[in-house]
């Protein structure tokens, strides 16, 4: 007998669909193709999670937005019903600390504010000359050296990781280190222990550079930390484990948009044209947001729980019962986006959901959309005649992680 829904009476002879969905192996950067019609006749239904749960997927950009704004939609993932990715999370989710990531208001207000002044627009933009000077100097070494060259390796991978170790106040002569424990704590194809373990390790590292700011501190971001336990304002506890969280979410996920935004445009070339023969930093900014709409990294969704029954739709979730926001549907969303699966450098996508929504929204997207803006106005500018150096069905995937992306990408010039 097949599965049913259950509390969704419009549809209640319907199957429940499995989540994740597989990708069509022929478009690798484009959403699942079984989401599209879920989008379009049940754009709040229910799925089959698995430990057999039965969460709600939410796949419409307007229904995403409503309900991560309502607080009565947890972020806490030790609430009952929480639909967690899979069973080593769910085993850890207890022994989590508290993060940003993981608490709601009044909890989640106050840690944030206690970080989030490193992030703001003004300092970020701050930065803008030494991460032009470090991507500059990444390009003359890549041009300099042997072709093809791994663009991941070479750019993708270096300048977030660099970036993120300089304003947090981490040695990048490290860098081997925070990266693989990093990719490893993040991988859910790995045993509780195993993403324990790596996690563990970062908490050492950070936690005895910690140490030392409490001691001899600088301009750093751990020192700002170091200052606020000093002054009562954190514990020593939630200060490391920020530092591991920032450290870990501030380079992962750039170099995967650095990559596959590279990949995009290469097959796209007409688009390449536009990055590759501008300078103006309003043409780049949207292209940056464009591309981070239309790649939607974020491959295991944003996951929710109710704490109330809320009416949406015509339908009752159930208060106990798990939400997960597809972002990748919501990006590709018609209604928000006509013509949503073309690649358009052109188009409004501001209002793209590719750092969530809501109170709980990315704390480091404007660092990542200046090193976006950075990469992608100068590198296609300084090698006009980029190339991949490999077919793209001979591209390995790797979709382990939180993120989707590419464990290499060979171009030329």
């Amino acid at each position: 007998m097949a599965d049913t829904l259950t509390g969704c009476p419009a549809h209640a002879d319907a199957p429940v669909p499995a989540y994740p969905m597989p990708r069509a192996e022929a478009c690798p950067l484009a959403p699942p193709p079984a989401v599209e019609p879920l989008r379009a006749e049940q754009p709040i239904t229910k799925v089959r999670i698995w430990n057999g749960g039965t969460p709600w997927l939410i796949t419409r950009h307007a229904d995403q937005r409503a309900l991560l704004t309502d607080p009565r939609v947890s972020n806490d993932d030790c609430e009952p019903g929480f639909p967690h990715v899979n069973a080593h999370r769910a085993q850890i989710a207890p022994h989590t600390p508290k993060l940003i990531t993981n608490t709601d208001a009044p909890e989640h207000t106050r840690l944030r504010r206690t970080v989030n002044g490193p992030f703001l627009v003004k300092r970020i933009e701050a930065m803008r000359p030494a991460i032009q000077k470090m991507v500059d100097g990444m390009i003359d070494d890549m041009l300099a050296g042997p072709k093809p060259a791994d663009l991941l390796t070479a750019l993708a991978l270096p300048v977030p990781s660099l970036v993120i170790a300089e304003l947090l106040g981490v040695p990048y002569k490290d860098h081997a280190f925070f990266q693989r424990n990093a990719s490893l704590a993040l991988d859910n194809s790995l045993s509780a222990d195993e993403a324990t373990a790596a996690s563990r390790a970062l908490g050492q590292y950070i936690d005895t550079l910690f140490r030392e700011k409490l001691e001899n501190p600088d301009d750093a971001v751990l020192s700002e930390m170091a200052g606020r336990v000093k002054a009562g304002e954190m514990e020593h506890a939630e200060a490391v484990n920020m530092g591991v969280a920032m450290l870990i979410a501030g380079h992962e996920t750039t170099a995967t948009m650095i990559s596959l935004g590279t990949l995009a445009l290469l097959q796209h070339p007409e688009q390449l044209a536009v990055l590759r023969d501008t300078e103006d930093p309003k043409v780049i900014g949207n292209a940056v947001d464009e591309l981070l709409r239309y790649l939607s990294i974020l491959q295991t969704g944003v996951r929710r729980v109710a704490l109330e029954d809320i009416e949406i739709g015509g339908l009752t979730i159930r208060a106990g019962e798990g939400m997960i926001f597809d972002i990748q549907a919501a990006n590709w969303d018609p209604e928000a986006f006509p013509e949503a699966e073309r690649l358009d450098l052109s188009r409004p996508a501001r209002q793209h959901q590719a750092f969530g929504y809501g109170p709980h929204q990315c704390l480091g997207q404007n660092l990542a959309r200046l090193e976006l803006h950075v990469v992608y106005g100068t590198l296609y500018r300084r090698i006009p005649t980029l190339q991949l150096a490999a077919n793209v069905d001979e591209l390995e995937f790797d979709h382990t992680g939180t993120t989707y992306g590419v464990h290499s990408l060979p171009v030329t010039w």
